[in-house]
């Protein structure tokens, strides 16, 4: 049976695995039929920013995966994440490529800033921006009541803060949206989009929510999944840190919105290793979920150095390090260089893996990793793989060693995808 050509896979629960070495492809398939189907994935995904910072390109991402799909035989529908869209010569680049899945980006233009103004300063910003939000009275004094007993009030100060945090953002989202449909349309391909929102300091309001995805979907857009910013804590590469149970009750309101206004899916973004929270999200959801993952197939890549090379692991994590402070800028970590002992004070290659990789154990939160390690190596990935010798060789790593690298794939996200299903 051929391997087909990603398409849209709709309101189907769904799962992201980035690839960011071009590599991980074959682990992720041994994955996605051990967990035993029910979640369809996406293999072919990587945001504009990780091709950048990995020498990558479109053609080259999907290419890997598609190989790596009729090297294993796989025959079920997938689809393929044109991820963290700004631009239209970013959709073009895309959409030539063949993905069907667009995730608009306007956190650029979303003001950060807004949950922090005073009263006056956002009536004075408003003023000035009001342009950006002629939407704003069509909502003023609206309240909306939800399936789960929670309502919406849209009074005065939450519809002029959302107009400052997020007019612009709404507005460039719309636009691109509309170079999509245009360029899709032209080449007779199908398509999907997905907006992210969740890339801000402060979690995303009710209000806001259903602002954002109202005039998303009034405008046209064919929105299948969107990704708000939830309560608690989603850092890159460690477990989620909150109270999983505030979280759920949060989770099953934004499913409501999305229910009602769509329907669409949630979608949580920085998903990689967030094991406690899967179950919640699948059962708020009703497993209309869309979970995306990028740095952790990474880190496992990491993990077969560690195994197979591990002075290459050893100069890896010094090298990290050197980089740390520098590449954490674009991300969402806690992570110290002082939590973690320097490779030079840790002579035991096993210690050295479970101080930067961590080990899988089980956490008041769940089971899960949780060490800062992972941080530090996890936001330093695009200068270990554009290092003229250090990316050369831990792909010679995984080339020469690829039953490893698929195996600790294969084990890592079965963890991943059964958490999810267990909430189904």
């Amino acid at each position: 049976m051929s391997t087909p050509q990603p398409t849209p896979l709709g309101l189907a629960p769904s799962f992201g695995f980035g690839d960011r070495i071009g590599l991980a492809t074959p682990g992720h398939i041994a994955a996605a039929r051990r967990a035993g189907g029910g979640i369809a994935p996406m293999f072919a995904q990587q945001s504009i920013r990780e091709m950048t910072r990995t020498n990558r390109t479109p053609p080259g991402v999907m290419e890997d995966a598609m190989n790596a799909c009729r090297a294993a035989g796989w025959s079920q529908p997938h689809g393929a994440d044109a991820d963290h869209l700004k631009t239209p010569a970013d959709v073009s680049v895309t959409a030539e490529a063949g993905f069907t899945f667009f995730t608009i980006d306007p956190s650029g233009i979303v003001d950060q800033q807004a949950d922090d103004y005073s009263e006056a300063r956002v009536r004075e910003l408003f003023t000035e921006a009001a342009g950006a939000a002629p939407w704003v009275n069509g909502y003023r004094g609206k309240t909306v009541k939800l399936p789960t007993g929670s309502t919406i009030v849209f009074d005065e100060p939450a519809l002029l803060k959302a107009a400052v945090k997020y007019g612009r953002a709404i507005e460039a989202a719309v636009s691109l949206a509309t170079t999509i449909r245009q360029v899709q349309q032209a080449a007779g391909r199908d398509y999907e989009i997905e907006l992210s929102v969740d890339e801000t300091e402060q979690p995303t309001t009710l209000a806001e929510h259903y602002i954002v995805a109202d005039q998303c979907l009034q405008s046209g857009m064919k929105l299948v999944s969107l990704a708000p910013r939830f309560i608690g804590e989603l850092e890159k590469g460690v477990d989620y840190i909150g109270d999983v149970q505030a979280l759920e009750t949060s989770l099953r309101d934004h499913a409501a919105i999305a229910h009602v206004l769509g329907p669409y899916k949630l979608s949580l973004h920085s998903g990689s290793d967030k094991l406690s929270m899967y179950p919640a999200l699948a059962r708020a959801t009703g497993g209309m979920f869309h979970v995306k993952t990028a740095g952790t197939s990474y880190l496992e890549a990491l993990r077969v150095a560690a195994q197979e090379e591990p002075e290459l692991f050893r100069e890896l994590c010094v090298f990290s390090r050197t980089r740390y402070d520098a590449d954490r800028a674009t991300y969402h970590v806690h992570a110290t260089l002082d939590a973690v002992p320097p490779p030079e004070h840790l002579k035991s290659d096993l210690e050295l893996q479970e101080c930067y990789l961590g080990r899988w154990e089980t956490t008041p939160q769940g089971d899960g990793f949780t060490q800062a390690g992972r941080q530090i190596l996890h936001c330093t990935f695009g200068s270990v793989l554009t290092d003229k010798r250090l990316g050369p060789a831990l792909r010679a790593c995984l080339v020469e060693h690829p039953a490893v690298y698929e195996e600790v794939l294969a084990v890592h996200f079965e963890k991943h995808l059964s958490a999810l299903r267990a909430g189904m």
